[in-house]
Formats: structure tokens, sequence, C-alpha cells
């Protein structure tokens, strides 16, 4: 695992990691699921093969979540306490930037109802799913930092990206950069 950078908003850090998900010892790590949560291949495969099937029987359990909505499952044997799985847009379904805004304000305000405390996030939507890189990244460090500004009562101490590709990991540190440090 790599330490890249973080910000403090509101006492709080918003912070980038490079490596692999579901080694990250945090509250919650998100799945980048899909709306059957069906976890068969990419971050979602491999949460199931390390996690165990447990978290594939608790997910079959809920069934479905619509893109935009996020839902919580234990982690099975992950370091993480909880998975959070949302389900990011499919790019040309429509609407696809609103629904991935939707996607990360419905995992941390769940995270936050949780009580938790650190959350790790990969790319959504960013593989199979097409989303572009850039905008991706733009739209998630955006609105997590957004979110800390708006909710300074939420329980969230530590919102992290954790992101595997380096391809990736340079829009998420361009984004990074343009986070006013003088906003609290």
């Amino acid at each position: 695992m790599k330490f890249i950078t973080e910000h403090k908003i509101n006492g709080k850090k918003l912070c980038l990691v490079q490596g692999d998900i579901t080694e990250r010892d945090v509250d919650a790590i998100v799945n980048a699921a899909n709306s059957h949560l069906q976890h068969g291949g990419g971050v979602a495969g491999a949460i199931v093969r390390k996690g165990g099937q447990i978290i594939q029987d608790e997910s079959d359990r809920i069934g479905f979540t619509p893109a935009g909505t996020a839902v919580i499952t234990g982690a099975g044997k992950l370091p993480a306490r909880f998975v959070i799985h949302t389900v990011g847009p499919k790019m040309g379904e429509g609407d696809e930037d609103n629904k991935l805004k939707n996607a990360v304000n419905n995992t941390l305000s769940l995270a936050s109802e949780k009580g938790l405390k650190s959350i790790s996030i990969p790319a959504i939507s960013s593989g199979i799913f097409g989303f572009p890189k850039d905008r991706c990244a733009k739209i998630l460090v955006n609105e997590s930092a957004d979110y800390l500004r708006k909710n300074p009562q939420s329980s969230l101490e530590i919102i992290e990206f954790c992101v595997y590709d380096d391809n990736i990991m340079e829009h998420f540190k361009r984004e990074f950069e343009k986070i006013n440090p003088s906003t609290p």
C-alpha cells in the first residue's frame, strides 16, 4: 500500500492511497457493484474471493439496488468490518454524472448512518462500466470534499480513495491538487 496525499476538511481527512482495496483495514470498503449485486468480476469478484461467499450470500438476500444507491453487508474475512456496495452508472445509460454523484453521496450517508469512522472507495464505474476516468476522479473527489464540508457532524473521520491503476491514479492526483486547502 502506498500513501499518496491527503487534505483536511473540517478536521477530517480526505486521502489518496494506491493499492489493493481488499487489504484496507478500515471500517468499510466500497464495492463498485452491479444492480443485481452479483460479484463475479473486477473489484467485486476480488472482494468475494478474499472475503468469502458470505458477502455474496448477504448480497443475494438484498437482491437488487438501482444505480446511484448503496447497501451494506458484512466483510467476511476481509480486514474491513463492512462492504458498502454502490452501483455506479454504465456509460451510455443516461444521466451518468448525476448517478455517480448519487452513488458517492448515498455511500457516505450510509457509512455515517452506521456510525463508521473510515471508508475506502475505489474508482467507481471507471472499469468495465466505461465511465471516463478523468470525470470519475473529479466527481468522486469533489463530492466527497463537499460531503465533509456540508456534514461536519458525520461520524466519518477518514474518506480515502484506494486506486490500483497508475493511469487512474494520475487523474485522482490532479483532482487532489485542485482542492482548496484554505477551506476548513
